[in-house]
């Protein structure tokens, strides 16, 4: 009886087989499970689509997988409500990857393991200019410090609290980054700690905040994955990382994000704001038309002729062009326009030049098209090619915004202009250009996308999980071969 029993267990455990890796999970049900959070340096809702240096990373990934196995794969994003629901959605298995701006730290390597490191940043502590910049952490006591329950910065603190006992704060589990930003920005609190990109992107609408000091000089961001079974994905994960940034996807995907944040100007932040109120109303539906006319977001029609007039329909720059969008006569002759001054005409103008520059730029992958387009707007179509040659001799990417910003101030230089067919340039300035307009972009999108939001059908929820089916160019180009409406 006993050998029998033996034998029949024998039996059954030579029947039984390894339990499926996480990866074969997705690969087996054809679905990519993605926690993630609802933030401006994540993943949100833009003008149309989905948006966010997450979203963009992970949406790769999932093509990256559907390639590699040959078997179409759909994303499925969910957004938690709380930082502190990402570690037990990833414990518990009900989502695959926590991809969601996430910090490396020991404690969370207890219940978690990591992927490849895909960003460096710093934690930094938030002020409001006008309130007093502390000097140290002694300056701190009794103040009115708020973070994110859950967050890396609750483990710093305490890091910090070891040497300095007297330092409270208190720590919220019902508010995102942006909302703490904003409590310091209006005085509700003293003070918060951010990443330096989330910093660096709110501080365009909120522009009254200061970092006052470095909390931790270097984070490193990483993807989590559940510690016990997830080993293969995290190979393949790590190849996907490696392949982005050997070409330059990486590279991009930031600079998309977070390229255009570092310049940031005080003085011009805060009259952007005040012609937003004063100016864009009585012009907004005239963007809006044009815009949709040519397939393009009114907020980057808006953003070009604020650089080029700060919304000012008489504006003349001392080399005589005129109007809101600032188009020279042969451009306004060109376009079949009488008054340049009128922004009736001028406006669908200005929305109808850029799209053709923005056609003629074809062969360019998104969002780099855009910026090109820009470029030519400000510079002239000729002195962008030249630039694009500069980067082919120096054995650049020509089809890379990165390469050619650092290629076009080359044209105000002899050595460069003499070879160049269209000549000299004042190279720098379309290099500021866009990154003015990016910004304005970006503030403008911040500002009037609540309003936009309340507009969509009311029983739309956001927090529900995202469905992507059809594995779309990791680019970010429509399939139109329209201009994306969200950078």
């Amino acid at each position: 009886m006993k050998k029998a029993i033996i034998i029949l267990l024998a039996a059954v455990m030579g029947t039984c087989s390894k339990p499926p890796t996480t990866l074969d999970e997705i690969l087996e049900g054809g679905v990519l499970r993605v926690v993630t959070r609802n933030s401006p340096t994540t993943y949100y809702r833009g003008a149309v689509d989905y948006e966010g240096p997450e979203y963009l990373l992970m949406r790769g990934f999932r093509n990256f997988l559907s390639t590699k196995y040959g078997k179409p794969l759909q994303l499925d994003i969910e957004t938690v409500d709380r930082f502190g629901e990402i570690f037990p959605a990833i414990e518990s298995g009900r989502s695959h990857i926590a991809a969601a701006g996430l910090t490396i730290t020991a404690k969370r390597q207890q219940r978690v393991t990591f992927g490849p490191t895909y960003q460096e940043v710093k934690q930094s502590l938030i002020y409001r200019l006008g309130t007093g910049k502390p000097r140290n952490l002694t300056q701190l006591y009794g103040k009115r410090i708020e973070v994110m329950s859950g967050s890396s910065y609750v483990e710093t603190l305490h890091d910090i609290q070891d040497k300095h006992p007297d330092l409270s704060w208190s720590e919220n589990p019902n508010v995102e980054i942006s909302e703490l930003l904003m409590a310091v920005e209006t005085q509700k609190i003293d003070y918060t700690v951010a990443d330096t990109t989330a910093y660096e992107v709110h501080r365009h609408y909120m522009p009254d905040l200061r970092i006052a000091m470095n909390l931790k000089d270097s984070d490193q961001l990483a993807w989590a994955f559940e510690k016990h079974n997830s080993a293969s994905l995290r190979v393949e994960v790590a190849q996907y990382f490696k392949e982005i940034s050997n070409n330059g996807m990486l590279s991009q995907i930031l600079d998309r994000y977070y390229g255009h944040t570092s310049r940031f100007d005080y003085v011009g932040t805060r009259t952007f704001i005040r012609h937003y109120d004063s100016r864009l109303n009585a012009y907004q539906p005239l963007f809006e038309k044009a815009a949709e006319q040519y397939s393009m977001d009114w907020r980057l029609l808006a953003s070009i002729g604020y650089q080029e007039s700060h919304w000012d329909p008489e504006a003349v720059s001392p080399t005589g062009v005129r109007g809101m969008m600032m188009l020279t006569k042969v451009t306004a002759d060109s376009m079949g326009i009488e008054n340049r001054e009128d922004p009736i005409q001028s406006i669908p103008a200005a929305a109808r030049y850029f799209k053709n520059l923005h056609k003629r730029l074809g062969d360019i992958p998104e969002p780099d098209r855009t910026w090109f387009a820009l470029a030519a707007y400000n510079v002239g179509y000729g002195h962008l090619q030249d630039a694009r040659d500069i980067v082919r001799k120096i054995n650049g990417n020509p089809d890379r915004w990165l390469d050619v910003k650092e290629a076009l101030p080359k044209l105000a230089k002899r050595e460069w202009f003499t070879q160049a067919r269209h000549g000299y340039a004042r190279g720098w300035e379309p290099v500021r250009y866009v990154s003015n307009v990016r910004n304005y972009f970006g503030t403008l999108n911040w500002l009037t996308l609540d309003r936009d939001n309340e507009n969509e059908n009311d029983n739309e929820n956001d927090n529900e999980p995202e469905t992507d089916v059809l594995p779309r160019d990791s680019q970010m180009q429509t399939a139109s071969g329209d201009m994306p409406i969200s950078f």
